[in-house]
């Protein structure tokens, strides 16, 4: 295993059939086994249907998580992970610990990690140059706290946990000079004059901010504690003091709170590289699956986004694989369907062979390489076999599928006629489902030169359940033809005892293409097809070869 890959996703085809799944739930755990390790997980590309539901119960297994494209997201980034901040620490502060942190943006978060703002270096010089606002620390209901941090200072009276509520930030200079500026709940900034200092007491001032750590008289101590009025000492002189002490204000005051563009973890690097395009800002906060914040990411974290690495299994054509997979790292495929479109940017391990289910194929590869097969492991993996080769009925059914089911059977300790009777029963149910949810059951996209066309299956065991399905499905197939956009769509309603199909479709010259694939004269918008049931034997290279006959034709 190269070193550095945190995951690798296990993912069968769209529209997932029994064997798509089973067959990524089994080969994971071999991985895992063959390995010792955990990072191989089973991933599933569309909702399941009623017969892979009816066998994960039956096995208890819950059924693997969705993914719907393999592109790269933020969390195959490196996110910076830079803690957030309380609202109530200081422009000050923030403006240190971006410096320590060689950041220009932090995030604002509450004590759950909830994302609340973020505040940003240039936020940070636009409160320092707004020097004419002097009532700002009052306005911003800034702690005493944060005052005596900033300044550096100490606090003589009164409460550190205090807060401004009012008034502004005054210079002491003479009691004449202070009579018509200082008003009831200023600051104020005085040095060691001990008739400056009990002036801007008696006027009533909040806070008086005693400069150089001048000395302060018991006299004007008492006088504050009379007054109400906190003391506070700070080493800067008066300039630096008055210059410095709006840094105080919580950053809450400044930080930007509506319109934060923001990305999930879950956010591709497509959508993320586009929406940075159109922001003025470097950094943009990160939250994860539940809201929470994580951390920040920037342009240049995009450009290093680790690729995903996928095993693809039960298929190898792109139309039929999730989205972004040309953005992934394939590692693996295993499959027993024709060779399809998809192509590798490096060597990859291509294992193909002609049997009827990719079930059979990962049996091979437990005792390849010696691992024991857990029982519900067995179990999953023999109702796989039953439902490709529809209980070894189809024409892709080889005696190694049937050897291989029996030792399933065996581990598993499951009757197989009895078993899949019941499976075939549990997948033809058609209570409460919709007509799109019986279509996407089990539906395949498949290319002949510049046609596309899509082929669905579905297997019953009865005449009343197939004929109740044809007409549920039948009048869908227009409409599912437009959402898949494509001009040609069929679908096979599978008789599992009597080894027959009938199927339906829809597009122009479908039925023409029907009659001369399967030789037959179609009936009433239907044909029937005694002995074909199999899509990937029977049907797929009857259609493809007319497909291309009727190309050669117009050529």
């Amino acid at each position: 295993m190269p070193e550095g890959i945190r995951k690798v996703n296990v993912i069968g085809h769209l529209h997932p059939d029994t064997d798509s799944i089973c067959s990524a739930i089994a080969y994971a755990h071999l991985k895992n086994e063959i390995e010792h390790t955990t990072i191989y997980e089973p991933r599933r590309a569309g909702a399941i249907n009623r017969e892979t539901a009816f066998v994960l119960k039956h096995f208890n297994f819950n059924e693997p998580e969705l993914i719907t494209s393999v592109t790269p997201q933020i969390k195959d980034t490196e996110i910076q992970r830079q803690g957030g901040i309380d609202g109530e620490m200081s422009l000050f502060s923030a403006w240190n610990l971006m410096r320590e942190a060689k950041a220009d943006t932090l995030c604002v978060t509450d004590d759950e990690n909830n994302l609340e703002g973020l505040i940003a270096v240039k936020d940070i010089a636009n409160a320092n140059m707004d020097v004419f606002d002097m009532s700002v620390i009052g306005e911003s209901n800034t702690c005493y706290a944060n005052i005596v941090d900033t300044l550096k200072g100490e606090m003589i009276l009164g409460d550190p946990t205090g807060r401004v509520t009012s008034g502004s930030v005054r210079v002491g200079t003479t009691p004449e000079m202070m009579e018509d500026t200082v008003k009831p709940g200023d600051i104020v900034l005085v040095t060691n004059r001990y008739e400056t200092q009990q002036f801007a007491v008696e006027s009533e001032a909040s806070c008086l901010v005693v400069c150089c750590s001048a000395h302060i008289s018991s006299k004007v101590i008492s006088s504050a504690e009379r007054h109400g009025c906190a003391i506070i000492t700070t080493p800067y002189d008066t300039y630096a003091a008055a210059r410095i002490i709006s840094m105080s204000i919580p950053v809450r005051a400044k930080m930007l709170r509506e319109g934060i563009l923001k990305v999930s973890v879950n956010t591709s690097v497509d959508d993320a590289r586009k929406m940075m395009a159109h922001s003025r800002h470097r950094f943009f906060p990160v939250i994860d699956e539940n809201s929470k914040y994580v951390g920040l990411v920037s342009s240049p974290n995009l450009l290093a986004a680790k690729k995903k690495h996928v095993i693809l299994v039960d298929h190898n054509e792109r139309s039929q694989s999730v989205e972004g997979l040309e953005q992934a790292e394939i590692m693996e495929i295993i499959d027993h369907h024709r060779i399809g479109s998809i192509e590798t940017s490096g060597p990859a391990y291509f294992r193909n062979m002609p049997v009827g289910c990719t079930c059979t194929i990962v049996y091979m590869m437990y005792r390849e390489n010696g691992v024991e097969i857990p029982k519900n492991v067995a179990g999953l993996m023999l109702s796989a076999i039953l439902s490709d080769t529809l209980a070894f009925r189809s024409p892709t059914c080889t005696q190694i599928d049937r050897d291989t089911a029996a030792a399933l059977a065996k581990i598993a300790e499951v009757n197989i006629d009895e078993y899949a009777d019941e499976m075939f029963e549990a997948g033809a149910d058609l209570t409460g489902r919709t007509a799109e949810e019986v279509f996407n059951s089990d539906f395949k996209i498949f290319s002949r030169g510049n046609v596309k066309f899509g082929v669905g299956q579905g297997s019953y065991m009865t005449e009343r359940s197939r004929k109740a399905a044809e007409k549920l499905v039948g009048p869908y197939l227009a409409e599912a033809a437009a959402l898949e956009e494509l001009p040609l769509v069929f679908y096979l309603f599978t008789d599992v005892k009597s080894s027959s199909s009938e199927v339906l479709w829809y597009g122009e010259g479908a039925e023409d293409i029907i009659a001369r694939a399967f030789d037959t004269d179609p009936e009433n918008n239907m044909a029937r097809l005694p002995g074909v049931v199999s899509r990937k034997k029977q049907v797929i290279p009857a259609l493809m070869a007319t497909l291309q006959s009727i190309q050669e034709d117009v050529l």
